[in-house]
């Protein structure tokens, strides 16, 4: 009750009034997320996962200590300085063995897990077809160490989201996407932890415990996808696999100085992988790579799109990657934008798009303004009304019996709510906090099938008129801000709404893909002192607090194409990494 209470007079303090009526109303609200399991079973459950975690770790250690002892000669500091097409050519080639990079990779995720709490667990069959490997030698992702999120299907592996209720439960085989990196040569090695129920962008459950940032542990890695964000980021793997649905991808990529890459939804088979929301599709959640740099997220979409994937899933559009568009130097006619019109950025997030902006213009690219399209109304209407189209209940029933993540709290208070309180307090806030109220509203769901169908027609309508204004336009991409720096901890679930830099992309359908470009310097933390926000309310209040204290933290740039022209995106991505590094040099 004191957790709501306090959820309301945050939002708005002039509602104080109304928190401690409206509190004692719905304090059986908690009790709902008590149902299912008792303690002593979601107890027990946990510690079953725990412990499988800890002996996965405990073998891979004294694995690798048994390797060093018979190796002394492997050079592992040089390994992990290698690019990703830097060690697949060593490997290709044969100046380098899969088993001295495997070992020299597996070593520091260890080391790297220890700090950062980044892994759900190694999955030991690793080592087995190490031994095997040579039956593919011809794959273009031979001989290389890859992480995955922890959703994806792995044999025997659990796939949890996060959630008690999804533990004990291992997968009977693997995902599609993870029998092709197999067949491409690519050894799975791990899985990286992820936020509760992954409708959060921090990165905390109460299974795993909490990822710490690679760059500062008093900031969060981002999420849903911040194992990975973390992992690559503290070098312990240098290509791994996520998934987003809001930003899931490309907001841990911007908190821990990485690459990551979105691309079109259907463009990469689902098949095998766990979702919280399996069947919602307004917003399609979709996997996607996330590396170190644009050319081994390129390579990755390269091996993935092949033949094997597209019979073992023959609902993926047959499209080999195209190389050509990939490295195509056609200049291009960019749209940017420094500000969605929502979300004020801070500082160091417009900064960031500024010099990139100059850098294409440098290198003969046409830029020009644009706007999105009626983002107020999109955002509670379509995003939040399609993603928790049945008013959260789903959400909810995953969560029963399941600890609820102090990170995930704020977030659930409202989506816990009866219909008829959502909607008083919707109608209350309009006039003190109208995105509040907007988004209470959203959290209210669909309400019947007639109203999901309308709202699928809604979204439709929307991409088109989306692309139209492109066409007017006349943009070949998108130059945007993406959510950043890292934030302190606990902040994520409390604004959900700084994540509107993102999560348009996944309602449009439009691939997108986000490069580290800079740091947060020392004046951009002075500006943030004067940092106001769109609408001057509590949310805008809390993404200053959140992302303040960041100087030296990595800051990324959005770059965003229309759908199934991913290469096109990638292409962005590439020239705007290739111009900061020259830029810098």
């Amino acid at each position: 009750m004191e957790g709501i209470k306090r959820y309301l007079e945050n939002i708005e303090p002039r509602t104080a009034a109304l928190s401690t009526g409206a509190a004692c109303m719905i304090g059986t609200v908690v009790v709902l997320l008590q149902k299912g399991y008792t303690h002593r079973e979601a107890k027990a459950k946990i510690q079953k996962a725990q412990n499988r975690r800890t002996d996965s770790l405990q073998r891979a250690e004294h694995a690798v200590l048994q390797y060093n002892k018979s190796h002394p000669e492997t050079d592992s500091a040089l390994i992990l300085t290698l690019s990703l097409s830097e060690l697949t050519k060593k490997l290709q080639e044969g100046s380098l063995n899969p088993e001295e990079v495997f070992y020299s990779y597996m070593e520091k995720t260890l080391d790297l897990n220890k700090d950062l709490n980044c892994c759900t667990g190694i999955l030991l069959e690793s080592f087995d077809q190490l031994k095997t490997l040579d039956s593919n030698r011809k794959g273009l992702l031979y001989g290389v160490p890859i992480s995955i999120k922890e959703n994806y299907g792995y044999k025997n592996y659990d796939s949890s989201c996060g959630v008690v209720i999804n533990l004990d439960h291992p997968a009977k085989k693997d995902s599609v996407l993870v029998e092709v990196l197999k067949k491409q040569g690519a050894i799975p090695f791990v899985k990286t932890n992820i936020p509760q129920a992954l409708l959060n962008y921090e990165c905390s459950n109460p299974i795993f415990g909490q990822t710490l940032n690679p760059h500062n542990p008093l900031k969060t890695s981002g999420g849903s996808s911040g194992g990975e964000g973390a992992l690559i980021g503290g070098g312990g793997s240098l290509l791994g696999m996520g998934t987003d649905i809001g930003g899931s991808i490309r907001i841990p990529a911007s908190f821990c100085g990485t690459s990551g890459f979105k691309p079109t939804p259907g463009r990469l088979s689902t098949q095998g992988m766990s979702s919280i929301y399996r069947g919602q599709k307004s917003v399609p959640s979709c996997p996607g790579p996330m590396a170190r740099d644009v050319d081994s997220l390129a390579l990755c979409m390269q091996a993935l799109l092949c033949d094997h994937m597209f019979s073992l899933d023959p609902t993926v559009p047959p499209m080999p990657f195209n190389a050509q568009i990939y490295q195509s130097s056609k200049p291009l006619r960019i749209g940017y934008l420094e500000s969605d019109g929502y979300t004020q950025p801070s500082p160091s997030m417009a900064r960031s798009v500024r010099e990139v902006k100059a850098l294409l213009e440098g290198a003969g690219h046409t830029l020009v303004p644009y706007r999105h399209l009626n983002l107020e109304y999109v955002l509670p209407e379509l995003i939040t009304k399609g993603i928790l189209a049945d008013g959260a209940t789903t959400l909810l029933q995953k969560l029963e019996g399941s600890p609820v993540d102090p990170s995930l709290r704020a977030q659930i208070v409202p989506y816990a709510l009866p219909l008829w309180l959502k909607k008083t307090l919707s109608f209350l806030l309009k006039p003190f906090s109208p995105r509040v109220s907007d988004v209470l509203g959203g959290l209210c769901g669909v309400g019947s099938v007639q109203g999901l169908w309308n709202q699928h027609a809604a979204v439709e309508d929307y991409i088109q008129e989306t692309i139209a204004e492109w066409r007017k336009c006349n943009i070949d991409a998108l130059l945007c801000p993406v959510t950043g720096p890292a934030y302190n901890h606990l902040y994520c679930g409390k604004l959900t709404s700084a994540a509107s830099y993102t999560l348009l992309f996944n309602l449009l359908q439009f691939p997108a893909g986000v490069v580290s470009v800079s740091t947060v310097k020392a004046e951009d933390e002075e500006e943030l002192k004067n940092y106001k926000g769109v609408y001057q309310d509590q949310w805008d209040k809390l993404f200053k607090q959140a992302v303040c204290g960041g100087e030296g933290l990595p800051v990324g740039v959005q770059c965003v194409t229309l759908p199934w022209q991913d290469e096109l995106c990638l292409r962005l991505m590439k020239e705007v990494e290739q111009l900061v590094k020259q830029s810098k040099a």
